[in-house]
């Protein structure tokens, strides 16, 4: 599971996986040392953790005064217990979006100050397939198709003094006509542009984590298959 968290990578794995060689700088075992914020600096991993651990993580991390967290791996004992924990402690909305290719360019779009991906909630009994195309086309004037799943993120966010955490579902498309292509305004959506991936690494600047997180699966799986 990729949770962001305060904009944080939190990767929820099973018991007995581990993040990859490289990927962290320390390590924790919570079974027999407290976890602190004050240990959570830069890349870490956390295993053995429980339900309750994982609880105090995640209040840990959700906070306002700035951390020098960058991201975090969590291997824990009951991962289905996890699952249901996450559950009772959001309350889930479900969303898919897109990220359409267009020969050697890929579309971003300018909202709230920041580059994304065109994105959207997805309606009652709608599959996320249909949800992730609707949602690209009316946000941005064009028509796509699906060409294969890129991944999943959740989010967590605060609205209302509740609690919620939005699972998207994320496509690779292909760009079937842009020839309407144009901002949905009412979105907040200032700006659509075709970028390079030299003018996408520098968007990425000034985004989101979890965009950048669909970004390097969707590189990684490009590299993977040429």
């Amino acid at each position: 599971m990729n949770l962001f968290v305060n904009d944080i990578l939190v990767k929820i794995l099973k018991a007995k996986e581990r993040p990859d060689d490289g990927t962290f700088n320390a390590e924790i075992n919570a079974a027999s040392e407290p976890i602190t914020k004050a240990k959570l600096i830069n890349h870490v991993w956390i295993h053995e953790a429980s339900v309750m651990d994982l609880d105090l993580i995640l209040d840990l991390i959700d906070t306002k005064v700035p951390m020098h967290l960058l991201s975090l791996a969590v291997t824990v004992k009951d991962y289905q217990g996890v699952k249901t924990y996450i559950r009772k402690k959001y309350k889930e909305i479900k969303a898919a979006g897109g990220l359409v290719v267009k020969k050697d360019k890929i579309l971003m779009i300018y909202r709230m100050k920041k580059w994304d991906l065109p994105k959207g909630k997805k309606e009652h009994d709608e599959r996320y397939r249909d949800t992730a195309v609707r949602e690209v086309e009316e946000e941005c004037g064009i028509k796509v198709r699906i060409e294969k799943k890129i991944g999943t993120t959740w989010h967590t966010y605060t609205m209302n003094k509740k609690k919620m955490i939005k699972k998207t579902r994320w496509y690779r498309m292909a760009l079937v006509n842009d020839e309407h292509l144009a901002p949905q305004r009412e979105e907040d959506i200032e700006e659509i542009r075709w970028m390079t991936r030299k003018e996408v690494y520098h968007a990425l600047e000034n985004s989101y984590r979890s965009i950048r997180f669909v970004f390097e699966e969707f590189y990684r799986k490009e590299k993977i298959k040429g």
